[in-house]
């Protein structure tokens, strides 16, 4: 047993750490969540809604995304036209967490992990974004493709973008670049 302890050490290490730091992120945004009123939305989730809509505001679009009156979810409107709702799993926290965890489990340079979890995590917000309003106009000109991008083309683009960070971040900055 020893023998296969020590063989697989640094997988076992990796899992731990994955693991610990995803229960921990986990259980630390689920208190977040829990600070608000059931019918709440939270404060990530608002100010994504606000940063979607000052973006396509630039490209002059007539947007409103506003709170619903009765429920936990933002109402996108795009020349007023009732497009779909922002929802709080529509703010990536989800996916991030998901980063954070890969990348401190790869960990290499404690300065150089900080600073590329913060870069990465940036970046991730600002895809994120433009991801938001590429589907609200997507879908407001191609409705009958709701399910298609909503549930397959646009949660590629982000999973794929987490997946090329984590690649360079193995290969380029972590203890087993080398």
């Amino acid at each position: 047993m020893k023998k296969y302890l020590v063989q697989f050490k640094p997988f076992l290490i990796f899992v731990s750490i994955f693991f610990l730091t995803y229960i921990v992120l986990t259980l630390l945004y689920k208190f977040y969540l829990n600070s608000y009123q059931a019918e709440d939305l939270d404060g990530i989730t608002v100010i994504a809604g606000r940063n979607t809509e000052q973006l396509l505001g630039l490209f002059n679009y007539d947007i409103i995304i506003q709170k619903n009156s009765q429920n936990p979810w933002l109402d996108i409107l795009l020349n007023n036209r009732y497009i779909a709702r922002i929802t709080e799993g529509c703010n990536a926290v989800s996916v991030m967490i998901l980063f954070v965890s890969f990348v401190a489990a790869f960990s290499g340079n404690i300065k150089k992990t900080l600073l590329f979890i913060a870069l990465g995590l940036v970046s991730l917000y600002i895809l994120n974004i433009i991801r938001i309003a590429l589907l609200i106009v997507l879908m407001y000109y191609f409705p009958e493709k709701n399910k298609f991008l909503h549930g397959v083309l646009f949660p590629l683009i982000i999973y794929g973008y987490v997946f090329i960070l984590w690649i360079f971040w193995i290969n380029r900055f972590s203890k087993y670049a080398k």
